[in-house]
Protein backbone atom coordinates (compact mmCIF):
# COMPACT_ATOMS: atom_id res chain seq x y z
CA UNK A 1 0.00 0.00 0.00
CA UNK A 2 1.26 3.26 -0.80
CA UNK A 3 2.48 5.92 1.98
CA UNK A 4 0.17 8.84 2.60
CA UNK A 5 2.57 11.07 0.99
CA UNK A 6 2.90 8.80 -2.22
CA UNK A 7 -0.91 8.99 -2.41
CA UNK A 8 -1.04 12.65 -2.88
CA UNK A 9 2.07 13.00 -4.76
CA UNK A 10 0.31 10.50 -7.24
CA UNK A 11 -2.87 13.01 -7.13
CA UNK A 12 -1.19 16.20 -7.43
CA UNK A 13 0.59 14.37 -10.66
CA UNK A 14 -2.86 13.34 -11.92
CA UNK A 15 -4.26 16.77 -12.02
CA UNK A 16 -1.02 17.77 -13.81
CA UNK A 17 -2.30 15.99 -16.70
CA UNK A 18 -5.74 16.39 -16.21
CA UNK A 19 -6.44 13.00 -15.26
CA UNK A 20 -9.39 13.97 -12.82
CA UNK A 21 -10.81 10.46 -12.48
CA UNK A 22 -7.07 9.35 -10.92
CA UNK A 23 -7.77 12.25 -8.35
CA UNK A 24 -11.58 11.04 -7.51
CA UNK A 25 -10.27 8.18 -7.15
CA UNK A 26 -8.24 8.90 -4.49
CA UNK A 27 -10.89 10.61 -2.55
CA UNK A 28 -13.32 9.56 0.54
CA UNK A 29 -16.75 9.92 -0.51
CA UNK A 30 -17.31 12.00 1.89
CA UNK A 31 -14.27 14.54 1.84
CA UNK A 32 -14.60 17.68 3.38
CA UNK A 33 -12.69 20.13 0.96
CA UNK A 34 -12.22 23.75 2.33
CA UNK A 35 -10.85 26.86 0.14
CA UNK A 36 -9.74 29.49 2.13
CA UNK A 37 -12.51 32.16 3.42
CA UNK A 38 -12.08 34.87 1.46
CA UNK A 39 -10.63 33.43 -1.74
CA UNK A 40 -12.17 35.62 -4.42
CA UNK A 41 -13.87 33.32 -6.82
CA UNK A 42 -15.22 30.59 -4.57
CA UNK A 43 -15.15 29.66 -0.87
CA UNK A 44 -16.32 27.28 1.90
CA UNK A 45 -16.34 23.59 2.27
CA UNK A 46 -17.40 20.93 -0.30
CA UNK A 47 -18.65 17.76 0.63
CA UNK A 48 -18.04 14.63 -1.63
CA UNK A 49 -16.56 14.36 -5.11
CA UNK A 50 -18.68 15.79 -6.96
CA UNK A 51 -19.00 18.74 -5.05
CA UNK A 52 -15.37 19.35 -5.48
CA UNK A 53 -15.82 18.85 -9.36
CA UNK A 54 -18.28 21.46 -9.58
CA UNK A 55 -17.54 23.94 -6.77
CA UNK A 56 -13.86 23.79 -7.69
CA UNK A 57 -12.31 22.23 -10.40
CA UNK A 58 -14.76 23.67 -13.26
CA UNK A 59 -14.43 27.26 -11.82
CA UNK A 60 -10.24 26.98 -12.34
CA UNK A 61 -10.77 28.77 -15.59
CA UNK A 62 -12.45 31.69 -13.77
CA UNK A 63 -8.80 32.54 -12.33
CA UNK A 64 -6.99 32.86 -15.60
CA UNK A 65 -5.21 31.51 -18.58
CA UNK A 66 -2.74 28.76 -18.20
CA UNK A 67 -3.34 28.14 -14.47
CA UNK A 68 -0.99 25.81 -12.73
CA UNK A 69 0.05 24.54 -9.08
CA UNK A 70 3.57 24.28 -9.01
CA UNK A 71 4.19 21.90 -5.58
CA UNK A 72 7.93 22.86 -4.32
CA UNK A 73 7.52 20.84 -1.23
CA UNK A 74 5.96 17.84 0.40
CA UNK A 75 5.65 17.13 4.74
CA UNK A 76 4.41 13.94 5.97
CA UNK A 77 3.39 13.08 9.43
CA UNK A 78 0.94 10.65 10.20
CA UNK A 79 -2.52 10.96 8.72
CA UNK A 80 -1.26 14.42 7.56
CA UNK A 81 0.41 15.69 4.47
CA UNK A 82 1.25 19.07 3.54
CA UNK A 83 2.17 20.66 0.31
CA UNK A 84 4.03 23.93 -0.13
CA UNK A 85 3.97 25.73 -3.79
CA UNK A 86 2.26 28.40 -5.85
CA UNK A 87 -0.28 29.46 -8.31
CA UNK A 88 0.40 29.89 -11.45
CA UNK A 89 -1.51 31.80 -14.44
CA UNK A 90 -1.70 34.39 -16.73
CA UNK A 91 -4.02 37.17 -15.81
CA UNK A 92 -7.27 37.81 -17.97
CA UNK A 93 -6.94 40.96 -20.38
CA UNK A 94 -3.34 41.87 -19.77
CA UNK A 95 -1.60 37.94 -19.82
CA UNK A 96 0.93 39.13 -17.26
CA UNK A 97 1.94 36.07 -15.16
CA UNK A 98 0.68 36.33 -11.67
CA UNK A 99 1.80 33.89 -8.77
CA UNK A 100 0.72 33.18 -5.13
CA UNK A 101 2.13 31.19 -2.54
CA UNK A 102 -0.16 28.58 -1.36
CA UNK A 103 -0.37 25.52 1.45
CA UNK A 104 -2.43 22.66 1.14
CA UNK A 105 -2.90 20.27 4.04
CA UNK A 106 -4.12 17.11 3.01
CA UNK A 107 -5.66 14.51 5.78
CA UNK A 108 -6.24 11.05 4.93
CA UNK A 109 -7.54 7.76 6.88
CA UNK A 110 -6.61 4.29 5.31
CA UNK A 111 -5.19 5.15 2.34
CA UNK A 112 -8.22 7.85 1.09
CA UNK A 113 -8.05 11.41 1.35
CA UNK A 114 -11.04 12.69 3.75
CA UNK A 115 -10.08 16.57 4.18
CA UNK A 116 -8.30 19.13 2.19
CA UNK A 117 -7.61 22.57 3.46
CA UNK A 118 -6.41 25.35 1.37
CA UNK A 119 -4.31 28.09 3.09
CA UNK A 120 -3.13 31.31 0.52
CA UNK A 121 -2.95 34.61 0.29
CA UNK A 122 -6.52 35.85 -0.72
CA UNK A 123 -5.55 39.45 -0.54
CA UNK A 124 -3.22 39.25 -3.32
CA UNK A 125 -4.86 36.92 -4.91
CA UNK A 126 -8.46 39.52 -5.30
CA UNK A 127 -5.38 42.15 -6.70
CA UNK A 128 -3.92 39.83 -8.95
CA UNK A 129 -7.86 38.80 -10.26
CA UNK A 130 -8.71 42.22 -11.01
Amino acid sequence: MPTNKEIIEAAYASFAVGDVPAVLAAMDPKIEWTEAEGWPLYNGTFVGPQAIVDGVFMRLGEIGDNFSLNVTQLVAEGDTVVALGTYNWNRTGSAEPAEVKMAHVWTLDDGKIIRFQQHVDTAKERYLLT
